[in-house]
């Protein structure tokens, strides 16, 4: 596919992709939750979902373009890796997929290690509870700043445009699988972690223990984890989810709170880089 979809097409697959993902997973949480929560539902998701609107319009009105026109352009001038390899067209797809994932991994990692970027991304890690819309909940700047990274990276990839749109959808229907608050069959677990982030293992992730919050930075793919040093495996039983210091309900469950966040002090000393 080497057409460009149109906004419109673009909006309509991902917003499908994200209307049933999120049913089918609120579902299971509420027929089988993994772990009791410590908020009502009612409070977290308003400040949680209000986020994934600040942040759609931020993403809409602020960047100029978006990942799919890019790779619309990259394509038609032939820039980047992939058109220079010359891999037929379903590999360059699936090269770019794997590819972009192991970007998000890096990426990841930064945010926790660079104190600037810990700032934002401490508005994720302080929901008090682990559920799909954890997975949503992100400041827009670290929308805004993860957006215009995907596009670099799509440039330097020259990701075809079907494997840039497939990714945006895979990138969100996996973070909100891998923090929804369920857990696998015993049985399933450890074959499904063998190749993808499953919620018990980047439920850890999200604990108060600083050890346990630089580990496991995947999204999709757990291979990253694993060949980079940085795989814990599965917590179970009394994990505390959360980050010390932020526990006003006011603060880390409220549009306002959650906005203001990274302008306020003290800087968590959990953030450190993974050693």
């Amino acid at each position: 596919m080497t057409g460009f979809p149109t906004l419109g097409f673009e909006a309509a697959i991902r917003l499908a992709a994200f209307a049933s993902v999120f049913a089918l997973m609120a579902a299971w949480e509420i027929a089988r939750p993994a772990r009791a929560p410590r908020l009502s539902r009612r409070v977290r998701w308003r400040a949680n979902l209000a986020l994934v609107i600040v942040n759609t319009v931020a993403v809409r009105f602020i960047l100029p373009s978006t990942a799919i026109a890019i790779a619309a352009v990259a394509n038609a001038k032939g820039w980047g890796l992939l058109p220079r390899i010359g891999l037929p067209g379903w590999a360059a797809v699936g090269a770019a997929i794997v590819l972009l994932d192991l970007a998000i991994y890096f990426q990841h990692v930064l945010f926790h290690a660079v104190p600037a970027l810990s700032r934002l991304h401490m508005v994720h890690h302080a929901d008090p509870d682990f559920d799909l819309t954890t997975g949503l909940r992100f400041h827009p700047l670290e929308v805004l700043l993860s957006a215009a990274f995907r596009m670099a990276v799509v440039v330097a990839l020259g990701a075809p445009v079907f494997a840039v749109l497939a990714f945006e959808v895979v990138l969100n229907v996996a973070s909100m699988f891998n923090h929804s608050n369920v857990s696998l069959p015993a049985r399933l677990e450890p074959v499904v972690r063998r190749v993808l982030v499953t919620p018990d293992m980047h439920r850890i992730h999200h604990s108060v223990v600083e050890g346990e919050r630089n580990s496991n930075y995947g999204f999709c793919l757990s291979l990253w984890d694993r060949l980079l040093g940085t795989y814990t495996p599965a917590a179970h039983g009394a994990l505390d989810i959360g980050l010390e210091g932020w526990r006003d309900p006011q603060v880390v469950a409220s549009v306002g709170g959650v906005l203001g966040m990274p302008f306020r002090s003290p800087l968590l000393p959990a953030f450190q880089p993974p050693r």
